[in-house]
């Protein structure tokens, strides 16, 4: 199969189509012929040589994937061979086939292609865990989303609105801004001419947000806790500004911060399977109705996965960036 290999840590002209053997699904396991993978900022961290995959996982990147049940391991039983579904894998989704535990797979939901199901996994995922089943966030309250053109914060605007949450994003560009209003935000704030915390209180009333989801780090730690309203919880699930240089923790204490940090690719087998049932009863039904989509921004051809992480790190991008198979050529031709 075609598959993409990191030749050494570097940048994005290291990722090279390569030939490698199709794997063979072991038990609880299915093969996907995969159609499309999303890329994700893991990926970029990965090429870097920064952020291997656990043990026993694929060295080949990609954490989502979507495709075709093409073989099933012994004792696999959720999935048909020829079932259409999109998966959350620990490695290998920049391949032609793609194994995964049957549990961390999901149907492909009802009128999305197989681009728009292989955005959803990785994003999916990650909001569901971190802002629903950690943060707990409910209906009526607010949430601050930084990066709110990403990936992540796409996905993050339109759960937190569905579910009856008010929308605050931060962005760096005026096109930016004016996408993440498009998509359901209440308030986009551009980082580079106005100061979040105080667009924040200023919309609040003084009071602050009750969740905030932070993929940035560095400075806008200590600049959440003063955005941070009573008893608000703060989700850090990335750090691309570095570490924190000083940090005055008076402030959690006075307001009762809640401060949480998590990864999603290290996490066992069953803890991923957990999350899954809970999109599959809570979220999948309104995907299925079209209620929710996610936003693609460009689609690569999985040869061009160097373009793809150029791309990403260029910060130009709104919403997900997906690298498509000659499965997925050939099945839109047919």
């Amino acid at each position: 199969m075609l598959a993409i290999d990191i030749r050494h840590p570097g940048g994005p002209e290291v990722l090279v189509p390569a030939s490698r053997p199709i794997p063979q699904p072991a038990s609880g396991q299915i093969l996907i012929k995969v159609e499309a993978a999303g890329v994700n900022r893991p990926d970029i961290l990965q090429r870097r040589g920064l952020y291997p995959p656990p043990p026993g996982v694929s060295e080949i990147p990609g954490l989502e994937v979507a495709g075709t049940v093409a073989a099933l391991g012994d004792g696999s039983a959720r999935f048909d061979v020829g079932s259409k579904v999109c998966a959350l894998v620990a490695g290998g989704g920049y391949a032609e086939y793609c194994v995964v535990h049957e549990s961390n797979a999901l149907p492909a939901p009802h009128g999305l292609g197989m681009v728009e199901a292989a955005a959803l996994p990785e994003t999916f995922f990650t909001v569901w865990t971190n802002v629903f089943q950690r943060g707990k966030l409910k209906g009526g309250e607010t949430i601050l989303i930084h990066g709110g053109s990403s990936g992540i914060g796409t996905t993050a605007t339109m759960l937190s609105k569905v579910f009856g949450a008010t929308v605050l994003v931060t962005v760096g560009s005026e096109e930016k801004r004016e996408a993440c209003l498009a998509l359901g935000a209440d308030l986009a704030i551009n980082y580079r001419t106005q100061d979040f915390v105080e667009e924040t209180k200023k919309f609040t009333g003084g009071r602050g947000v009750d969740v905030i989801v932070d993929i940035i780090a560095g400075d806008y730690v200590a600049r959440n806790y003063r955005a941070a309203a009573l008893n608000a919880r703060i989700l850090q699930i990335g750090v691309q500004n570095g570490p924190v240089r000083e940090l005055n923790l008076m402030t959690m204490l006075a307001k009762r911060l809640t401060h949480m940090g998590s990864t999603l690719r290290s996490r066992s087998i069953p803890e991923k399977a957990q999350i899954a049932q809970e999109l599959e009863r809570q979220v999948w039904p309104l995907l299925n109705k079209g209620k929710l989509k996610p936003l693609i921004f460009k689609v690569f051809r999985l040869e061009d996965a160097a373009g793809a992480h150029a791309l990403m790190e260029s910060g130009l991008h709104i919403g997900k960036i997906i690298l498509t198979t000659a499965a997925h050529h050939a099945s839109n031709a047919s």
